[in-house]
């Protein structure tokens, strides 16, 4: 039997997990950060109130019908206006998404809507139901200083030190704390590490059920240090993070690129966290640090049979 996997995180990152785990999971669900500020979300998130889309729409995106019905539909909400008007830059998907809540007045019903137009292989829901803030103490060579917002803290560049939200205790949707619970396998990352994947453990219900999914849980590294807020970073650094955000969260497996684990200090420190790292080749051709979908698929299906031959899985 197939798994039913959760897989959390936001914009590319989460795009590439779940086009990796779509051949392996029979129920898949996306659970999205919500905190960007910018771009076409930004914008509708300043002017209506709402939270932001456009990483729900990715998520959407990637879990379209493999058919000309779901891929046109894809390629359409994906698509962005171009003019010299208030339109420009907008995507087409983002004010669906932002026409459909005005229209039923349900964050999760609405997207519920967008994922039955693209025949979609799963289902996507909010981190929070209600838009966050997401801020930073970065370490700036003149002392430590706050910088707020998604994109702020995404463009530091400095080595960050500690995270904050607001509001800090934001409503989740029960349909995603039950996804999360219910699942054979929990995926976090890649993505970006602050914003896109620690972001989720900032939402204290979200944490407590991560926390209590440890022995279901997966862990994707990234690939290389091209987003500026892990400039500097070691892999096993980005561990150090999670580790010191939430304590109490230990995954059952790390999914890690061969080049990212050669030098042993990944591995160090996943053994030390008490996980089980998994490597594999997994960077796609041509790029610096992007996954290959197949690649990553096959290590994920290698990693949920560790956790059903560990009796961690819910899956029986």
């Amino acid at each position: 039997m197939l798994p039913h996997v959760v897989a959390l995180g936001g914009g590319h990152g989460l795009y590439a997990s779940l086009r990796a785990l779509r051949p392996v999971s029979e129920t898949l669900t996306a659970v999205v950060t919500v905190a960007d500020d910018g771009g076409s979300s930004g914008r509708l998130r300043e002017e209506f109130g709402i939270v932001p889309p456009g990483d729900l729409r990715m998520a959407l995106s990637a879990l379209c019908e493999d058919t000309d019905w779901g891929t046109t539909w894809r390629d359409v909400l994906q698509s962005r206006f171009s003019s010299n008007g208030p339109l420009d830059g907008h995507a087409v998907g983002n004010l669906l998404i932002a026409a459909l809540w005005s229209h039923t007045g349900d964050i999760v019903g609405g997207l519920d809507w967008v994922a039955r137009l693209l025949r979609a292989q799963g289902r996507v829901l909010p981190v929070s139901d209600e838009p966050v803030a997401i801020s930073a103490v970065v370490d700036d060579p003149r002392g430590p200083r706050t910088v707020v917002g998604q994109v702020a803290v995404a463009m530091a560049g400095e080595r960050i030190s500690s995270l904050s939200l607001d509001p800090p205790e934001p409503h989740v949707p029960a349909a995603t704390l039950e996804a999360i619970a219910s699942a054979d396998m929990v995926v976090l990352g890649p993505g970006s590490w602050y914003t896109s994947v620690l972001a989720h453990f900032l939402v204290p219900d979200v944490r407590k059920a991560l926390e209590a999914a440890s022995p279901r849980a997966v862990l994707t590294m990234n690939i290389a240090n091209e987003d500026i807020e892990t400039k500097g970073m070691h892999r096993a650094d980005d561990v150090a993070a999670l580790r010191a955000l939430a304590p109490g969260f230990t995954p059952a497996v790390v999914v890690a690129d061969a080049e990212e684990a050669a030098d042993g200090r990944l591995a160090e420190a996943v053994e030390d966290w008490g996980s089980r790292l998994v490597v594999a080749p997994l960077k796609a051709d041509g790029q610096i640090d992007r996954h290959d979908h197949s690649l990553l698929s096959a290590q994920y299906a290698k990693a949920f049979e560790l956790l059903a031959g560990s009796g961690n899985s819910t899956t029986r």
